[in-house]
């Protein structure tokens, strides 16, 4: 039998029933993905494996230094099919790391390719992988048909040009591909230099010079609009933590100048400053009925060395421990004060936090949706059975997990949506085990119709997608 058996983690009949009747089949929608929108609009053609596999795939680049593997074979010069072997020969060395699972369940998904990767193995695995790759059914959009997938939502900053949405908007291509608004630049006035030249891209974007404040407000507000004709309807912010020191407009004002001239700003007013913004933001996302994501307590670009020589998001970042709660409640209480609270959802790095989070939630539930702020899913190193279970759990005892929206990849990878999958399997084993002890009815049917909701459905009318 092959590792990734139709039962796989699966233990029992009434899971394996729950997971092939109620959710293996229904549709993804990725509401929050880091796909280049290019390579869709392109329909790009990958050259080979390595390309659509291990670039820009962070928890593979960690295993393969954690197991020695020297830089060149990761993020260096190395050829191809070299960093393919480097791979190969490690995945051994992961067993019980999610990585093994991941590995075996996108190989036979994708390729068909049911035996186990080691050094032995590889050659094999090299050549039929990239046999097939060079066929239509893997191209970009190839990959997204094969997987079901309905609409993606990809992560664009306001100054990106809009072009290849645009275009797809106007294909015939039948995956909606939506933009989701991530303005974390608009924050970095701790870097006076780069937030000047990010403002000016921002500007030519909007076709407005920015040279007041007022003028800036006005651009971010025209970029919003701008994203919300081509369908857009989230937006998404990385956060180290929720800000919540408010200030006034005239506050806000006299610290753009200071950045606009180019002095140095403190870390106060670094604060009130991105305080001020998330406020302003919010209130652009309540006015559209968007929904807002906030990803908390990634602790960034930890090894300085290697920012300096390989730079950001080359994986070297870990969870943080620091307070989270209380800013977070202090924001989302500002905006309900203010009437501006949009449909939100709380992603969370930190598993000591989970129950504060699911928590946190219920306090702004008004009923005029169901689940309208919502505890994410299992996101970054939390992406596993454990840390999916844990979410699940905190949310289910403190919430209602009936009203979930599901899972998304948050990745960079079109060999990713197998985690999908993987998620509805971890669903499915949690609901029929604790069927079988007695902890839920006694019925398929009930269980079902809550999986199946939880795998689509419920995500497909809490963002009201166009035409989705």
């Amino acid at each position: 039998m092959p590792f990734i058996s139709d039962h796989f983690l699966l233990q029992g009949s009434i899971a394996a029933r729950l997971f092939h009747e109620f959710a293996e089949k229904e549709p993804l929608l990725d509401y929050h993905c880091h796909l280049p929108v290019r390579d869709i609009a392109e329909n790009h053609r990958f050259r080979d494996l390595t390309e659509i596999w291990l670039e820009g795939d962070h928890y593979k680049w960690r295993a393969l230094r954690t197991s020695g593997v020297p830089e060149r074979f990761i993020t260096g010069d190395a050829s191809p099919r070299d960093k393919f072997l480097a791979w190969a020969r490690t995945v051994p060395q992961t067993l019980r790391n999610p990585l093994y699972q991941w590995t075996h369940l996108e190989l036979q998904r994708y390729f068909g390719i049911s035996e186990l990767l080691d050094e032995k193995t590889a050659p094999g695995v090299w050549e039929e992988a990239n046999r097939q790759l060079a066929t239509s059914e893997f191209t970009a959009q190839g990959i997204l048909q094969k997987f079901n997938v309905r609409a993606i939502c990809t992560t664009d900053d306001p100054a990106d040009s809009l072009q290849y949405h645009q275009r797809l908007r106007k294909s015939r291509f039948p995956v909606r591909v939506f933009p989701a608004f991530r303005p974390d630049r608009a924050l970095r006035i701790d870097d006076p230099e780069g937030f000047v030249e990010w403002k000016e891209r921002l500007g030519q974007s909007a076709n407005l010079e920015i040279k007041t404040f007022a003028d800036f407000l006005s651009a971010l507000r025209k970029r919003h609009e701008d994203f919300h004709q081509v369908g857009c309807r989230l937006s998404d912010h990385g956060l180290d933590t929720c800000p919540n020191e408010f200030c006034s407009d005239d506050e806000a004002e006299a610290i753009f100048n200071k950045v606009r001239g180019g002095s140095q700003i403190s870390p106060g007013d670094s604060l009130r400053w991105s305080s001020y913004l998330m406020l302003f933001f919010g209130s652009l996302d309540a006015e559209k009925g968007w929904t807002k994501q906030l990803h908390l307590g990634a602790y960034r670009n930890a090894n300085t060395r290697a920012l300096n020589s390989i730079g950001r998001d080359t994986g070297f970042d870990s969870i943080a421990d620091c307070p989270q709660v209380q800013s977070l409640i202090r924001f989302l209480d500002q905006l309900e004060q203010r009437g501006k609270l949009p449909k939100m959802i709380l992603y969370n790095l930190n598993p000591a936090d989970n129950y504060a989070f699911a928590t946190a939630i219920g306090n702004f539930q008004d009923g005029s949706i169901p689940g309208k702020v919502q505890f994410g899913s299992g996101w970054w190193f939390l992406d596993q059975k454990e840390g999916i279970e844990w979410q699940l759990n905190a949310l289910s005892n403190c919430g209602l997990l009936s009203r979930f929206v599901g899972m998304t990849t948050d990745s960079r990878s079109f060999m990713s949506f197998p985690r999908h999958e993987y998620f509805r399997r971890v669903l499915c084993n949690l609901l029929g085990g604790e069927m079988d002890a007695g902890f839920l009815p006694d019925s398929v049917q009930l269980v079902g119709d809550m999986i199946r909701n939880l795998c689509f459905e419920n995500a497909r009318q809490y963002f009201a997608l166009p035409s989705v």
